[in-house]
């Protein structure tokens, strides 16, 4: 137990200047980019004389080593700002959309292993025969779709052509959204409420924009779950399972898919930033609101402080998710100590 909080302890301190260095490259990224926040609030038109007020007020009038500094001893304080468009706490926006942006990934990467994982067991059990060839293609295709041309196909044909799914929004029209109020994720909080029939709406809409994003990430699983399973499958233990006459589907899943799933759950980290940027366009591509579009939008109005906020929030989740992937992985294998 004490290993295990060291390593906690160790991986947190590992993430303090991984942030500091994300945050330096925003921060400069967004000022030495044409444009900014006072031209996008008061259009092209204003009077000169209030533009540089406006600027004062805000501090751009600064130089940008005095505005960082005075963003780092924010970000100390825990505090991630205000926005410079909307008279509005950075966290309360971010707050409002990031349960929905966590709740289409978690779906999404759903899918993607339930897709992945089973295809490339079978992949890697026929070898070498149609099966393998066939899965193995559309793993190479799935893999180089862009995401949001994937989306784009799927509303056309479950949801223009065959009218089967709705092709934008969270929730349907008849749903209450003072239903969703206790915890932002939809699903929960019909759970919590009881409301079955707001669930199915809910799912109903999840639906089209999960298997987008679950469909175009699962090509890699599929290929590394291949190549780990034909590497345990070759090993000594799986031959004396099947010569001491244990059936073909035990030897495969209980035994191999077991040790074949090592390696797979250190994907897992590595692909949840992925699936964080695959969010980004599926929910502009279906009108989700969550994250991406809130970060969507506010890079159009050079909104710095709320684009800063949800860099932190993405990098803190991406820090998270390694974090338990890499404790998991402890677990699950013993070679590997903490």
């Amino acid at each position: 137990m004490r290993r295990i909080l060291n390593y906690l302890v160790a991986r947190l301190l590992l993430t303090i200047p991984m942030l500091f260095v994300l945050l330096t490259l925003v921060f400069v990224v967004l000022r030495v980019m044409p444009g900014d926040p006072v031209s996008a609030m008061l259009g092209g038109h204003a009077p000169e004389k209030v533009i540089q007020e406006k600027k004062e007020l805000l501090g751009l009038n600064k130089p940008i080593g005095a505005q960082y500094l005075d963003y780092m001893a924010q970000l100390a304080r825990f505090d991630l700002g205000k926005s410079m468009i909307l008279d509005e706490k950075v966290w309360q926006p971010i707050a409002g959309k990031l349960p929905a942006t966590l709740e289409l990934t978690v779906c999404g990467l759903i899918i993607c292993l339930g897709i992945g994982i089973p295809l490339g067991v079978r992949a890697a059990r026929r070898r070498r025969s149609g099966h393998d060839f066939g899965i193995r293609l559309y793993a190479n295709v799935v893999y180089c779709i862009p995401v949001f041309w994937m989306g784009l196909m799927l509303q056309m044909l479950f949801g223009v052509f065959l009218d089967l799914f709705p092709i934008s929004g969270r929730v349907g029209s008849r749903v209450i959204s003072g239903e969703f109020d206790k915890t932002g994720f939809y699903i929960l909080d019909t759970l919590m409420s009881g409301r079955f029939k707001s669930l199915l709406d809910v799912l109903y809409h999840l639906v089209l924009p999960a298997v987008t994003l679950g469909i175009t990430l699962s090509g890699v699983f599929v290929r590394l779950t291949r190549a780990n399973m034909l590497d345990v499958l070759k090993a000594d233990f799986v031959l004396a399972g099947r010569a001491r006459g244990v059936p073909e589907r035990s030897v495969v899943y209980k035994h191999a898919l077991k040790n074949a799933l090592i390696p797979i759950v250190t994907m897992l980290g590595l692909q949840f930033s992925a699936l964080l940027a695959g969010a980004i366009l599926t929910e502009t591509t279906f009108s989700w609101p969550g994250m991406g579009r809130l970060l969507l939008e506010r890079i159009y109005l050079r909104d710095y402080p709320t684009i800063q906020g949800v860099v932190v929030v993405y990098a803190l989740l991406v820090s998270l998710i390694s974090l338990i992937v890499d404790i998991v992985y402890a677990v699950i294998d013993p070679r590997v100590k903490l």
